[in-house]
């Protein structure tokens, strides 16, 4: 396996220099939008020098999703030394980097999903709560052999096809397709897809994801798990991004498409992103307790009751397509019960207890999904939990009990991206504790989603309206 990751720590000339030995011709700057959506430029290697490091790379901040308006458009791009990787994935040797948004004045943009990250490691450190959150997301992917769709004002329609789909029984071929709800853990030749996933963890090593496992998922069309091992919340939502762009252009060089959609298969089950998280101070866990409820800390509790108070807010952020509203509905495994427990998939929030080691205790949020910006997904994350340790917010009892049996009242998720973003609007007071997001940004993302989410499906007859009214 041949690294495409330069020495860990290197400065920028240290950087360049390596980039240089290893024929480099190309840099590839690369920035997130409000929707998490990569963007990119490319700068020939020999106009790319330590300079660009501390004056940054300008470009127009109108042209991009819930960014700057025209008047005021410029903005520039400072390149994170620690976060560039030779990309496997263009002809031309190319480094590839990533940057942090900043004003004209030098400042740090405020509306750069990254610098809310940032913002959020630098608030836990000073709340002397801990000097590091980690998290270890599992983003479910389905893998497709082909997709169509269109949304035209006379009609609309979409179609995926997968050599696994169970729908495809009745057609002439080999066999071997997963039943619905039956692709986790089949072999060859029933996983058909195992060789495309060892070839997407490979050139995921390569960069520098770590990665500790990959498998078929429940979805029986394809659906994938790979895994990642856990890192500080900035480093993390970097590699998130990394990860998906790996997989698409991977699945993509093979003939394939993969999605990150939640809910792209009716009847399925959907493509969550459970985020494990934990404190650590000091290099030691906090989360940890002999005596407590599987093993938990008060800290961890506290840390547990925040996230539930705030999860319709926090969903905002963590499901926050119309989409995902498909996905977050009673049933395949959907964690649409805003409770905790030990073991128990439709919680909220799990506890995993695979391993009775303190550095191995952590909590599972499930409700988010990969269609999320991992920046303001897990900065919302860590930020409720703080509050709850702030204001000492306990949980309440465990649900270790079937959340589906007739008897249990529990609260549950919004319904919808407009009840996610309701909730947001009326409880972000948490979010704005140390500058980390800002009532600008608050009002901007909740704006821009009604906008470009909210409203165009709202506006829009669907297919299976025409199935229940068009004789009325």
């Amino acid at each position: 396996m041949t690294s495409l990751v330069p020495p860990a720590g290197s400065s920028p000339a240290e950087l360049l220099k390596w980039a240089s030995e290893n024929g480099v011709r190309e840099v590839d700057v690369k920035f997130t939008d409000v929707r998490g959506v990569v963007q990119h430029f490319s700068v020939p290697f020999h106009h790319f020098d330590e300079d660009v490091f501390t004056h940054g790379l300008g470009f127009d901040g109108s042209s991009i999703q819930g960014f700057q308006t025209i008047n005021v458009s410029d903005l520039n791009l400072l390149p994170d030394p620690s976060t560039a990787f030779i990309d496997p994935i263009p002809a031309k040797t190319t480094l590839s980097i990533f940057c942090d948004v900043l004003d004209i004045s030098g400042e740090p943009y405020g509306r750069d999903p990254r610098g809310v990250a940032r913002r959020a490691e630098q608030y836990l450190k000073d709340t002397g709560i801990a000097d590091v959150c980690y998290f270890g997301p599992e983003a479910e992917f389905f893998i497709f052999t082909g997709v169509a769709y269109d949304s035209q004002p006379n009609g609309t329609f979409y179609k995926v096809e997968s050599s696994s789909g169970f729908w495809a029984t009745g057609e002439m071929g080999q066999g071997y397709r997963p039943r619905i709800k039956e692709g986790y853990f089949p072999v060859s030749p029933t996983d058909k897809l195992q060789d495309l996933r060892a070839e997407m963890v490979e050139q995921l090593l390569n960069v520098g994801v770590d990665i500790e496992v990959h498998h078929h998922e429940v979805g029986g069309a394809g659906q994938a798990e790979i895994d990642m091992r856990f890192q500080p919340l900035l480093s993390m939502a970097d590699k998130l991004l990394i990860y998906k762009y790996i997989i698409r252009n991977v699945a993509y060089q093979h003939g394939y498409t993969a999605t990150f959609m939640p809910k792209p298969i009716f009847g399925d089950n959907g493509s969550g992103m459970h985020c494990h998280q934990s404190l650590w101070k000091g290099g030691q866990p906090l989360f940890y307790d002999a005596n407590g409820y599987a093993l938990l800390s008060e800290t961890a509790l506290h840390y547990i009751g925040g996230i539930l108070r705030h999860a319709p807010a926090i969903l905002a952020f963590a499901a926050p397509t119309t989409n995902s509203y498909r996905r977050l509905v009673p049933g395949y495994e959907a964690p649409v019960n805003l409770v905790y427990s030990a073991r128990n998939r439709s919680a909220a929030i799990r506890i995993p207890m695979y391993s009775t080691s303190p550095k191995a205790k952590r909590i599972e949020a499930r409700f988010p999904d990969p269609s999320c910006n991992p920046y303001l997904a897990f900065s919302a994350l860590l930020m409720a939990g703080l509050d709850g340790i702030k204001n000492k917010i306990h949980p309440g009892d465990p649900a270790d009990y079937d959340l589906y049996e007739e008897g249990h009242d529990t609260p549950t998720v919004p319904g919808s991206l407009q009840g996610a973003l309701d909730a947001l609007a009326a409880d972000h007071d948490f979010l704005l504790e140390g500058g980390v997001f800002t009532p600008d940004y608050i009002e901007t993302y909740i704006n821009y989603k009604k906008a470009h989410d909210v409203d165009p499906i709202a506006l829009r007859p669907h297919p299976y309206e025409f199935m229940l009214y068009y004789d009325c």
